[in-house]
């Protein structure tokens, strides 16, 4: 059984192949890259079975089978929530979500073996399963926040919060009428939880609201500082590393 990986996270590779190991499944190959995986797959012999990360450092990894076609099983290993794997489940495709438990890594192999001997061309709607996991309807992003005031709860609905901020290992909600509110929880649960329509993280300490944006102005080293309406506390400046994602999402 000819088995290759395709995962951009280098450890993740090597602990997923030392765990397919403990299984008797050889990996001959691992690739860590769109780029690098259709070069392979032009060039050589497709393996029986795939175990697939979708975001690759450098696109969806469905891109690799828009370019080539590839007739190998697929085993997704993915980090999507719940709503997003409902995508695999309708087509007929296993898969494992992160990190990933080796009982359920055992048997999505024998699920894969028991199927070999009649294993023909795999059939997979990949433009279905994109448009699943793009689906704004698959889940459900928060629409408030209760913060507590001395003995009292306040709700504040995400329309009116201009920022999240973190400060003093404190994560703070700041709202357009320009008050902070100290809330539970990082700014890494905030950006799951958040509509990424309306909310982006700029950098470590800022998550910041589409409508909130008074001005953009270029800022030194190739990044950009953002003016909101009412926080002045600190400078809002996006990360070099986050301004193209940044202009795709103001754009």
């Amino acid at each position: 059984m000819k088995t290759i990986i395709i995962e951009d996270e280098k450890p993740a590779a090597r602990l997923l192949q030392r765990k397919l190991q403990k299984l008797n499944v050889e990996v001959g190959v691992m690739l860590h890259s769109v780029e690098e995986s259709i070069a392979w797959f032009s060039e050589n012999e497709h393996p029986d079975l795939i175990f697939l990360d979708i975001q690759l450092s450098d696109g969806l990894s469905f891109e690799i089978f828009e370019k080539i076609a590839i007739k190998s099983a697929v085993i997704f290993t993915t980090a999507y929530d719940e709503y997003a794997l409902r995508a695999f489940k309708l087509n007929s495709i296993d898969y494992l979500l992160k990190p990933i438990d080796e009982d359920d890594l055992e048997l999505s192999v024998v699920k894969f073996k028991t199927r070999l001997p009649k294993q023909e061309s795999l059939q997979l709607d990949f433009e279905q399963i994109k448009k699943m996991l793009s689906n704004p309807f698959e889940k459900n992003y928060k629409k408030r926040y209760t913060v507590k005031i001395g003995q009292h709860l306040k709700v504040i609905a995400t329309d009116e919060i201009e920022c999240f901020f973190s400060e003093n290992k404190g994560t703070y909600i700041h709202t357009f009428d320009n008050r902070s509110y100290l809330i539970d929880g990082t700014l890494e649960l905030l950006e799951q939880e958040l509509d990424p329509e309306k909310f982006f993280r700029v950098s470590r300490k800022f998550i910041i609201s589409l409508k909130a944006i008074k001005e953009i102005l270029i800022h030194s080293n190739s990044r950009l500082k953002v003016v909101l309406p009412s926080y002045k506390e600190d400078e809002v400046i996006v990360s070099r590393e986050k301004v193209t994602d940044f202009k795709n999402w103001i754009g």
